[in-house]
């Protein structure tokens, strides 16, 4: 009789083992084809095309890393790559530490309506990207917008975001604008993870303010540092939405090659160079990726230590 009920009650565990893979597959599988379609083939075609030529004669030709060779030693990607890294250098700090300031701020509990601090400063994050570009184009305009006026107003040219020694500037404060509240959710997010019980200890042992943000809250807050800072980084070298609408009204200051993703852009749909433009992709999505994973990985070296 207790072998009998022993192999009954074993009959379902592995009726659940065998059915197991299959089930398990068939919950990852939809991931897998949207992966392989939307991802990997991308990236693989990207990577044949760059592997090839389009030649007067005799049509699109194998030239092996030819392309490559060209990308490493081409001046004009590197004058992009230059510019994008000294956004980002600027502007990644800029808006982080105001996303950290307001963060905290809300947090603190001093302020009234909270609720309404985070609306207001999540919003520009809502605004499509194409739109908030738009409206600081109409504000940067030197003839039609704000600041041309003003400058009119004043009979002198008071500021100029649009010329060529202010115009990263110009666009570091539209991606400030755009992500400092969604940075600053994250920061909060993370900050309302923290145990009320550290605060109350901190609170009993006599600590201040600051103090409670220097040895609570700062160091709760580094794995979500670590997170905005890897997504800052790969945005600061996707850069291309703001440099290719504001364009048109300042062609002397946003050349083609302003950025990689522009230069891209621009000798694919206008040089018809689309085995060269997918090289300088392929070359930008490297650069990215070892950027981004020295951060992680001495992020998560410091959050460790």
């Amino acid at each position: 009789m207790a072998a009998v009920v022993a192999s009954v009650s074993k009959t379902p565990t592995r009726t659940r083992r065998r059915l197991g893979i299959p089930i398990g597959w068939g919950f990852v599988t939809p991931f897998l084809v949207f992966f392989v379609i939307a991802i990997l083939a991308p990236v693989v075609y990207a990577i044949y095309l760059s592997l090839f030529r389009e030649q007067i004669v005799g049509g699109s030709g194998f030239v092996g890393f030819d392309n490559y060779v060209r990308a490493f030693t081409d001046p004009e990607f590197w004058a992009g790559v230059g510019r994008v890294i000294a956004f980002m250098i600027v502007q990644v700090p800029i808006m982080l530490a105001f996303s950290l300031i307001a963060a905290l701020a809300i947090d603190s509990g001093r302020l009234r309506a909270p609720g309404f601090y985070r609306i207001l400063l999540f919003l520009p994050y809502a605004v499509p990207g194409v739109v908030a570009v738009l409206i600081w184009g109409f504000i940067y305009g030197p003839r039609f917008g704000l600041v041309g006026s003003i400058n009119n107003f004043l009979g002198a040219q008071i500021f100029t975001p649009l010329t060529p020694d202010w115009v990263l500037a110009s666009i570091a404060n539209i991606s400030v604008w755009e992500f400092a509240g969604y940075n600053m959710v994250i920061f909060y997010a993370a900050l309302r993870t923290v145990p009320s019980e550290l605060y109350e200890a901190a609170s009993l042992d006599g600590a201040g303010p600051l103090r409670t943000v220097m040895s609570i809250k700062l160091p709760a807050l580094r794995g979500a540092l670590v997170i905005t800072t890897i997504f800052s980084i790969i945005g600061s070298f996707q850069l291309f939405n703001e440099p290719n609408l504001l364009k048109p009204i300042a062609p002397n200051a946003i050349t083609s090659n302003f950025t990689p993703n522009l230069y891209a852009y621009t000798l694919s749909f206008a040089g018809q160079q689309y085995n060269y433009s997918a090289t300088i992709a392929i070359v930008m999505g490297l650069i990215t990726a070892i950027i981004a994973y020295v951060v992680q990985l001495r992020g998560t070296r410091k959050e460790l230590a």
